[in-house]
């Protein structure tokens, strides 16, 4: 199979699994244990994303500025600072962090 085969076949698995998606009655998705399950998912991917673009690096794990960056956005978010705050300070955590190494 070639590089373009493999994407349109996970194309079609990811549109296949949409439609049986909306094929769900609403009142499976209504109740506590699912509605929980599909909302704690939604959280493990967002983070398990942002893992993931901030270590990764090809193959192997990278850890750079982002990694501070990263952290210092984490804990002005758990102290709900605003996010133009959050994302300057972070930015400006990685650039200092590249500086000076």
């Amino acid at each position: 199979m070639t590089v373009w085969q493999i994407i349109l076949l996970a194309s079609i698995a990811v549109l296949a699994l949409k439609l049986v998606g909306y094929l769900i009655p609403p009142s499976v998705v209504a109740r506590p244990i699912p509605a929980r399950i599909a909302n704690l998912l939604t959280v493990a991917l967002l983070s398990a994303l942002i893992v993931v673009q901030t270590l990764g690096s090809g193959q192997g794990i990278t850890v750079d500025a982002r990694v501070p960056a990263l952290i210092v956005a984490a804990g002005l978010f758990a102290l709900r600072v605003p996010f133009i705050l959050v994302v300057a300070a972070a930015a400006g955590t990685a650039a200092l962090v590249r500086a000076l190494f």
